[in-house]
């Protein structure tokens, strides 16, 4: 019996299984915690960051992920042709939720809340999803139809017709997938995407095709031998070639998507190792190092990818040419010998690899001097003697030009050597039977047969491990970057936050963050730069904290901030400490615009750099409330000169905003995240006094509790 799809849905209250019920059918490996119960007051009139929010936590703390999407309505068919496993909301009756776990063109598979499968029309579905924007056009368009004549069995047809074109660039936010975060384990990631039954696919599909291949060439040489070769052989010859095509096709095929699925996990994995470092790694860390990394990882991908797979391919065939060595003319001997010589090629390799490992470190060495210099280029002009430039960069390249020549030595015997070496070793091992006469033409034949089939192997080989070592060269650069994910703290349970606005039930304002006996001590350094500290921030609190130059000011608003953790002592907030909260918790509630020289204006809009740190599309609310506030920090007046104001592109490839520009920009995007807590370091340190005035009055003003570091 047919269900409908209000029977297959979730409600709110239960959304929390439906997600563990998904990521558990879909494959995702989920963690073995209790699923997270929704709160009351979760879905709110006109307003669905708190619904988004509290999804992405519940995935998080599930241990996977929950990417909203966002698509025009025009293009909904095509998501939901590939939406498992996926959460979608619907609104046509109350607000109830789709679990798809697998979909197609026509049918999408649902897991209801009895955890059984259904399989319903995909136009159902999305008929559903678009309700809500579909009914004040659809009595406007039975109108136009009703008007038009059109005939009863096209109505249905020309209406979805007319509200396609009508709503085409209507954006649809209701659709949540889920996937596994890029610092899952491995494992799970093969798990999931089934890696290892493609990498399967893709060996037997290459076996064969090399079989099909050897078999068709030895049947026509067995013909040639024996005189036989009538019509039946040349026909028995073309049809196994034509049996290698699907086989080549299907080689084809899943290297592709080997390749394609490889490379989007380690974009996906370095991505999330860059923005799981911490704020001490990357300022130890100069441009050039950072560009040699970026340098790096392009190798990585590129040569680690193809260099696998080369290398796989040729460890079949060589396989195969063992095999077939084995029923020449020298027998098993022949074959030992082409292992032999397999062992000698790869010691070559590892020569290789380490001579490139030491050539790779002078290279990212220049690249990050030159990088360095090139940066601080007005500095070295006016302080620099001009006899002294160029003398590092000559020390440097002598020592460049050093390893390339002990790179190019090592280079040569594995390029050159390896395929002619074997040739030579090959043809002699089945010389001395046919010498000796203890052979026949035939066992001569296969035997010189694996020869060839050794040597085109070995170049393969070649090829592979010439990739696998820049690959493994690079690896040593971008290692680091690689297991940041795996430092990412765990998620804590979703929750609400409190209200900023809330004073608590007690005389008292509400405590926002404790601290006792905070100390902290960089790595690499003898002594902590900040030890014994302790303040209490209630709501309502506004704090002017001032220090000499070093004396840990930002060191502190790094700590209350999230940013770094303390080596000792007890920090609080909301009387919940970092772990029980989790970092995005913690850092939902204290927000910190950073000193200067650590905050930048990326080049996008206005708009963007104001609003990145709320959700992104904004909503017609947050640009009227970003236009607000810039008004307040004075900034009406650049608002006034951009062409196309909030739109504007800023930054280095567009409008140049001023020190002091800069500075309410960075205020303002801080306020407009509207975290309980504030933390401003220095940031009216280049503000005159009239503008200062009026910033620090919006800010007092805006913000809930309030942290100001200055210089004393």
């Amino acid at each position: 019996m047919s269900r409908s799809l209000e029977d297959c849905s979730w409600p709110v209250a239960r959304l929390g299984e439906a997600v563990a019920a998904l990521a558990q059918r879909g494959h995702l490996a989920p963690r073995g915690v209790a699923p997270p119960v929704p709160p009351a007051d979760l879905l709110r009139p006109n307003d669905n960051v708190p619904l988004e929010r509290w999804i992405e936590a519940a995935a998080q703390w599930l241990g996977i992920e929950a990417d909203l999407i966002e698509v025009s309505y025009a293009e909904l068919s095509s998501l939901l042709r590939a939406a498992g496993p996926s959460l979608l909301r619907l609104t046509f009756k109350g607000s109830l939720f789709l679990a798809v776990l697998r979909s197609g063109r026509r049918s999408v598979t649902l897991l209801c809340p009895d955890l059984s499968l259904v399989k319903v029309p995909a136009a159902a579905v999305r008929d559903a999803l678009t309700a809500q924007e579909d009914a004040p056009a659809l009595d406007a368009a039975e109108r136009l139809i009703e008007r038009a004549r059109i005939p009863a069995r096209r109505r249905q047809r020309v209406a979805r017709a007319i509200l396609k074109e009508r709503s085409r660039a209507m954006l649809i936010r209701r659709c949540w997938h889920l996937r596994l975060p890029p610092g899952a384990a491995v494992a799970r990631h093969a798990s999931h995407s089934r890696a290892l039954r493609d990498l399967g696919l893709y060996l037997g599909a290459h076996a064969a095709a090399y079989s099909l291949w050897i078999v068709s060439w030895a049947l026509i040489g067995k013909g040639a031998l024996q005189d036989r070769l009538d019509d039946g052989w040349l026909l028995a010859w073309g049809l196994l070639l034509l049996t290698l095509i699907p086989c080549r096709l299907l080689v084809t095929w899943m290297g592709g998507a080997l390749g394609i699925g490889a490379g989007t996990f380690l974009k996906q994995r370095l991505l999330a190792g860059v923005l799981a470092l911490r704020p001490d790694t990357i300022r130890r860390r100069g441009a050039g190092q950072l560009l040699g990394q970026v340098l790096e990882s392009t190798e990585l991908e590129t040569l680690g990818i193809d260099g696998g797979l080369a290398a796989v391919t040729a460890l079949v065939e060589l396989a195969v040419a063992i095999g077939v060595l084995s029923f020449g003319a020298a027998g098993a001997a022949h074959g030992a010998l082409l292992a032999a010589w397999i062992a000698v090629v790869l010691a070559l390799g590892w020569r290789y690899v380490r001579r490139r490992g030491r050539w790779t470190e002078e290279r990212l060495s220049m690249t990050h001097d030159l990088v360095e210099r090139l940066v601080g280029h007005r500095t070295r002009l006016a302080q620099e003697r001009a006899d002294r430039w160029h003398e590092d960069e000559d020390q440097a390249l002598a020592a460049y030009l050093e390893r390339s020549r002990e790179l190019d030595r090592s280079a040569v015997p594995l390029t050159a050597v390896a395929q002619r070496g074997w040739l030579i070793l090959g043809v002699l091992g089945a010389a001395v039977p046919f010498v000796l006469g203890e052979t026949s033409p035939a066992a001569l034949a296969v035997s010189i047969a694996g020869v060839l089939l050794g040597q085109r192997a070995l170049g393969t080989l070649v090829t592979g491990l010439w990739q696998l070592g820049g690959a493994a060269v690079a690896w040593n650069q971008v290692a680091a970057l690689y297991h940041a994910p795996e430092q990412v703290e765990l998620a804590a349970p979703p929750r609400a936050a409190p209200d900023p606005a809330e004073a608590g039930d007690g005389p008292e304002p509400r405590t926002l963050l404790e601290a006792h006996d905070l100390a902290y001590q960089h790595e690499g350094r003898a002594r902590p730069v900040l030890d014994g500290c302790s303040l209490r921030i209630g709501l309502g609190d506004r704090l002017l904290l001032e220090g000499p130059s070093g004396s840990g000011k930002s060191t502190l608003a790094s700590l209350l901030a999230g940013l770094n953790l303390p080596s000792r002592g007890l920090l609080l907030l909301d009387g919940l400490d970092r772990r029980t909260l989790g970092l995005d918790g913690w850092r939902g509630r204290v927000v910190a615009a950073p000193q200067f020289h650590e905050n930048h204006v990326f080049s996008n809009t206005l708009a963007f750099n104001l609003l990145m740190g709320r959700s992104w599309p904004p909503r017609p609310g947050d640009l009227d409330r970003a236009e607000a506030i810039c008004r307040k920090l004075k900034l009406d007046g650049v608002l006034a000169r951009m062409p196309a104001g909030m739109q504007q592109i800023v930054g280095e490839m567009g409008w140049q905003l001023s020190h002091g520009e800069r500075s309410r920009l960075y205020i303002a995007r801080a306020l407009l995240q509207g975290a309980p807590l504030l933390l401003l370091d220095e940031s009216f340190a280049a503000l005159d006094p009239e503008t200062l005035r009026d910033a620090l009055q919006c800010v007092i003003d805006e913000a809930p509790a309030l942290l100001v570091i200055a210089h004393q």
